[in-house]
Parts: structure tokens; C-alpha cells; sequence
């Protein structure tokens, strides 16, 4: 492919006629072409026709910087230090990681400057950095069909190793974990627990699976009690997915289970009125509160709407944010390493109040959540939250309707030995199932 851009034109014109002469055998037919017209070969990645170009494939190697790649190539260095400068804004080439492709586009002149610089984040995303007149850095996603899966497993270990011994993208455990915070502690699975999912799994144009996308229907089978999940879209103005079980009742709560996202944290000490604690010389000391451990800087999401009634720094609790969410329900948060909140401020249900820190009395980076009920604290993980709306009555009758089907699919998904999961089809669709008024 160097060589195209190098040949002359009755040359070039030359060989792409003998290839087509040696190409009738080949699987792939090409569109016809009226007598003396030669059709020009294109090879599109990325949003470039390669052939255009003279390219340089490499991978990141430990010291490696888009700078000192690109600088060694003679690339301009105004322009090299404008793309660093403009990527913060999208993906940022600070943190490009090694091990990971990229593509430098040359010119196909005799000076072969590298003017286009590509790297693939992942399957799916790749971030271009484009020198050429107008200085660009952008992200983009390769195209990708959405074909539907059906997925099992049973808890052996964790949620995040029984997908991996199963093969299954690592994506669908935050999924889960998303749809069922609110009813299930994904810290506390036990052996024998057990799922069945109708998952939107996006598959480039080359065949290659590029991750879960979304869930169609899930159930969750959690120390003998049975969660199902529906997704359905009824807000036509936000067209916010939202899930409910077979009743059409809300799987999400008014609280969150946990002020950090899942896989971000453990849970380093529970709520436990008679815990002994080093730190006061292993003395019998209630601990009204459950810690939640993860690296400093892990931003720390208020658990419900509400206001913010302190935000202050004081004694053991370090830097804090205390919240109060009606007359019954308040949270606080401490030992954050900064507050990203004010009192008096209004704050909704998974936005970032603050970041974990050391401050106050603590041994390692963590908050400490506090959970206080009519005025009392209490364990939030015993306590049985109240549930946000149920399916409203104009969309009950469609709701039900629409769930006839993924019930049956979910009832018909053999659990890992039961039946060769791989023989199940992937069926192609355009978009997800959405219920919306007639």
C-alpha cells in the first residue's frame, strides 16, 4: 500500500488494470464499469482513504508521549503543541497507554510529513489528531451494528470473575450493576446466585464484538429472591431509559446503596455499633457509619436529591458534606480530600459532591457514609428504601404488552451447563425496544 501513492499515473493505471484482470476469481465482485474507465481503489479507516497516504503503523512503547512520537517524525512542532494543548477537551493524548495501536498518516510527497496522528483507544473509540491546515482533535467510534445476545451465569467468586471465566465483556457487570443498585449489593453475591440477560452488543463491520451497548431484560436470582428488569423509555421528552420488574414497579430508589460508583470501591468497614477501633486504642466505640475504601482523588456521588445543609471541615470528620433530602431521610460524607458542593446548594442523585481524601481521623482513603432516619443513623444497607414511581397508568397497558416477549426469551436462556450457550443466534437489530404511547 506505500508503494500506490509513489507510482505515476499511466503506471498506477497499468497495474490496477492487470489487477483487475487476475481479480475475476475472487469472492467479492466489483460494480461494472463502462468500457476505457478505470474505477480507483479506496481503502476508508478511520474517516481516511489510506491509499492517500503513506502510513506508519506502531503500537505505544513505555516512555513514549504524542509529542516526542510525533517531533521525532519532524512533525511541526507549533502544531504538535496546539493538538496536546485542544485534546484536553476530548481525549486527552497525555494519557495514551502502552501496548495500544496507532496510525501516522504521511504525505506522499518527498518530504512524507506526518501530518495525521491516530489512536485507537479501544475496539470501538479512536481519537485523531489531524495537522493538517487547521489544527483538529476529535474522538470517534467506528461504525457498528447492534446484534442482541443472550447471556447466563452463576455466581462462582465474584460478578466480575464469573463473566471473565465465561468470556463475557467485563461492560455488562457496571450494567447490572446500574440497573440493580438500588436492590442488590454486588459486594455481597453468593455462590449459586444467578443471571440471565438479553444484552445490545455492538459488532464492528469486520466482525469484531466491540462491547455491551445496553440491556434489553435481565433477571437476577439474589439469596432466593428473584429481580427482574425491563427496559422502557415512557419520558418522551428526556427519552431516559428506565427499568421496572414484571409488576411495572421501579427497580431504581430514592437512594443509591452506595455514594461511589460500582468497581470503584470496597466496602472497608460496615455499620457496627460494638467495632473495636485501632485507631482509639482498639476500645469498644460505635461505628454509625459504613466505609467505603477507594484511591484518593475517586469522586464521591451524592445517593439522592436534596439540599446540602454543611460543607465545612471539622475535628474527625475531616472535609465533609452532610445532606438533607426531605423531613425523614439525611447523609453525610466524610474524610473527602476536597468538596465540589456549598451549603445550600441543591444537588441530584449521582452528582459528584466531593472526592475521597485522609482527612480527620482515618487510616487510609476512604468516606465514611453516614445515613440518619427521622433524626436517628442508621444502616443503610438493612434499610428498605422507598421506590421511585411505578409504571404510570396511560403506559401500564403497553408496558405489559411489551414485555410478553423478553419474559419468554429470559424463561427459554439455559444457565452455563445446561445447554451450549453459543449456539444461541445473535439477531440483528436496528435500535432498542422502547416503550412509548400510542
Amino acid at each position: 500500500m506505500l508503494e500506490f501513492c509513489k507510482m505515476s499515473r499511466p503506471y498506477f493505471l497499468l497495474v490496477v488494470l492487470v489487477g483487475l484482470l487476475f481479480s475475476c476469481g475472487s469472492a467479492e465482485e466489483t460494480d461494472s464499469t463502462s468500457a476505457g474507465e478505470v474505477e480507483m481503489p479506496v481503502d476508508m479507516q478511520f474517516g481516511f482513504d489510506m491509499i492517500s497516504y503513506e502510513v506508519e503503523y506502531d503500537t505505544i512503547r513505555r516512555g513514549d508521549t504524542f509529542g516526542k512520537i510525533m517531533l521525532s517524525r519532524d512533525a511541526d512542532y507549533q502544531k504538535v503543541d496546539q493538538a496536546a494543548r485542544a485534546s484536553r477537551a476530548s481525549f486527552d493524548l497525555r494519557k495514551i497507554q502502552v501496548g495500544k495501536p496507532y496510525r501516522i498518516l504521511r504525505t506522499c510527497d518527498d518530504e512524507q510529513r506526518p501530518i495525521v496522528f491516530i489512536y485507537e483507544n479501544d475496539f470501538l473509540n479512536y481519537t485523531v489528531a489531524d495537522l493538517r491546515d487547521e489544527v483538529k482533535v476529535y474522538e470517534e467510534k467506528h461504525p457498528y451494528d447492534l446484534v442482541e445476545r443472550q447471556l447466563s451465569g452463576v455466581i462462582e467468586g465474584s460478578l466480575y470473575e464469573t463473566l471473565q471465566r465465561q468470556g463475557i465483556d467485563q461492560n455488562l457487570s457496571q450494567e447490572l450493576a446500574n440497573i440493580y443498585a438500588w436492590n442488590i449489593d454486588f459486594f455481597r453475591l453468593y455462590e449459586g446466585d444467578k443471571f440471565k440477560v438479553i444484552a445490545h452488543e455492538r459488532r464492528l463491520r469486520d466482525g469484531t464484538m466491540a462491547g455491551i451497548k445496553s440491556i434489553k431484560a435481565a433477571v437476577f436470582e439474589h439469596q432466593g429472591e428473584t429481580y427482574y428488569a425491563f427496559a422502557a423509555n415512557i419520558n418522551e421528552k428526556t427519552l431516559q431509559t428506565e427499568y421496572y420488574d414484571e409488576e411495572g414497579e421501579s427497580l431504581r430508589r430514592t437512594f443509591l446503596k452506595a455514594p461511589l460508583k460500582f468497581n470503584a470501591y470496597r466496602i472497608s468497614s460496615r455499620y457496627n455499633l460494638q467495632r473495636k477501633i485501632a485507631f482509639y486504642g482498639n476500645r469498644t466505640r460505635a461505628h454509625k457509619g459504613t466505609d467505603y475504601a477507594a484511591p484518593v482523588g475517586t469522586p464521591i456521588i451524592a445517593t439522592a436529591d436534596g439540599e446540602v445543609i454543611e460543607a465545612t471541615r471539622r475535628g474527625g470528620n475531616g472535609i465533609y458534606a452532610k445532606i438533607r433530602h426531605n423531613g425523614t431521610y439525611t447523609t453525610q460524607y466524610l474524610h473527602m480530600r476536597a468538596l465540589n458542593v456549598k451549603k445550600g446548594q441543591r444537588v441530584k442523585q449521582g452528582d459528584i459532591i466531593g472526592w475521597i481524601g485522609m482527612t480527620g481521623n482515618t487510616s487510609g482513603p476512604h468516606v465514611c457514609y453516614r445515613f440518619w432516619k427521622n433524626g436517628r443513623q442508621v444502616d443503610p444497607l438493612k434499610e428498605k428504601l422507598p421506590a421511585a414511581a411505578p409504571i404510570a397508568k396511560a403506559f401500564a397497558k403497553d408496558y405489559f404488552d411489551y414485555i410478553k416477549l423478553p419474559y419468554e426469551q429470559l424463561a427459554c436462556i439455559p444457565y452455563p451447563g445446561e445447554n451450549d450457550l453459543n449456539s444461541w443466534p445473535q439477531i440483528s437489530i436496528k435500535d432498542d425496544n422502547a416503550l412509548t404511547s400510542k
